[in-house]
């Protein structure tokens, strides 16, 4: 049985905010020494799938450098291994992609290629460990066209979703994009595995339709509960979407339990990740850690509290850093205090500044941020003795200049272009 896996890997992730100023969604850290791509790549090559085309578009240039050849994921091959498929314009033809369909059909002659019976349609942009093995057979046992694989959603996440409806043989009857009012909690995870041969098909169709939006859940799966056999496939493990700044948050601290549901110390299921080269966690005389991740290079002093940090963060002496996110090379300077931050790389926390003060009362309408956490885009240098409150904003690359006659900012507001 030969399988390909397509990966989609080119959307923005505009509800990321600041964390996709610069790059694209699958590209974003996580867990302190991943990318959000790590754990498709990671399932990919633990399930035995070896042959991985990857489609790019968005600010694809620090994802290029973080996957190349593919080699942490055993994917560097002369025969299959991974392959960045960017849009491009040709003699015959080209665009941008126009939506998930659109991409798969745009690469489908690389698809076909290959020659495989089942290729599999991937996102690049969620947390979670599959053998995807597991799926393909439930996809060969029941004789599918299409199996999707699904999760339970809860109640107030269905909008979010394409929501599915099954009888109890598992044959997909119904199914509706992100509804308002939904039927059912059976949401679709946007992992697909297809039957080559009628991938072929409806993309041909879906391409020649007018008024096709070119995406699997709001066209292709719609018509094809009508025309093929299309089956859905219960997945029970731990899965998120971080698609918000919430989610992203959340998901990190959901590691920081005992007992994990995403256990990353699992030998048996390893995430693989390309990493530089770090001196070991430094943990100075009077500094204080509990319930939290410290990747290489670190260098504490302070006090550290069910927080992620990756490589070379430094938290000096008198700080205090809790229930945040940060990333590489960032600096939290003497009396410093975090709690609920989220911090992209190389930003610079002055001595006595405090993010995340205050209340969670305001909600921060630019870039839907409710839940009491703040974010700092890469490169910003937040001055001494500077407040800031729940739910802000602070854009990439500002300096003190920006911040004058901003020492103290309330909750909910933005600070800076974020848009990129």
């Amino acid at each position: 049985m030969r399988t390909l896996a397509m990966t989609l890997a080119g959307g923005r992730g505009s509800r990321l905010s600041v964390l996709t100023q610069k790059r694209t969604k699958p590209a974003v850290p996580f867990a302190g020494r991943y990318r959000i791509i790590d754990f498709v790549l990671s399932n990919c090559a633990n399930s035995g799938i070896f042959t991985v085309g990857i489609c790019t578009q968005y600010r694809p240039r620090s994802l290029n450098d973080h996957i190349k050849s593919g080699w942490p994921w055993d994917l560097d091959r002369l025969t299959g291994g991974v392959t960045l498929l960017q849009p491009y314009i040709g003699p015959g033809g080209g665009d941008w992609y126009q939506g998930t369909a659109d991409a798969i059909y745009q690469n489908l002659n690389y698809v076909l290629r290959h020659n495989p019976d089942v290729v599999l349609i991937l996102s690049g942009d969620h947390i979670y460990k599959m053998d995807y093995d597991v799926l393909i057979s439930f996809h060969l046992d029941h004789g599918a066209d299409l199996t999707v694989a699904t999760v339970r959603v809860d109640p107030e996440e269905t909008s979010r979703f394409g929501i599915l409806e099954t009888g109890d043989d598992y044959r997909v009857v119904g199914f509706e994009e992100k509804p308002t009012h939904p039927t059912g909690r059976m949401g679709s995870m946007g992992i697909y595995a297809f039957n080559t041969d009628v991938l072929r098909e409806v993309l041909l169709d879906d391409h020649d339709r007018p008024g096709s939006r070119n995406d699997f859940g709001n066209d292709i799966i719609p018509r094809m509960i009508k025309t093929h056999q299309v089956y859905a496939f219960s997945y029970r493990g731990y899965w998120v979407d971080v698609g918000t700044l919430e989610a992203y948050w959340q998901a990190h601290i959901d590691l920081l339990v005992d007992n994990p549901r995403l256990d990353l110390l699992d030998r048996d299921w390893v995430i693989h990740t390309r990493s530089e080269e770090r001196p070991p966690v430094n943990v100075r005389r009077g500094a204080s850690i509990a319930n939290s991740l410290l990747t290489d290079g670190c260098v504490i002093e302070g006090v550290v509290e069910e927080s992620v940090l990756s490589p070379g963060v430094v938290v000096r002496e008198g700080a205090v850093v809790r229930q945040s996110v940060i990333m590489t090379d960032a600096v939290i300077e003497e009396g410093a205090v975090l709690d609920r931050a989220i911090l992209d790389k190389r930003v610079r926390v002055g001595r006595g500044a405090h993010v995340g003060f205050g209340e969670a009362e305001k909600p921060n309408a630019t870039v839907d941020l409710d839940c009491g956490v703040s974010i700092v885009g890469k490169n910003a240098r937040i001055p001494p003795d500077t407040r800031i409150g729940r739910n802000c904003v602070i854009a990439a690359d500002l300096t003190e200049k920006d911040f004058a006659g901003l020492q103290r900012i309330g909750g909910g507001r933005t600070i800076g272009v974020v848009d990129g």
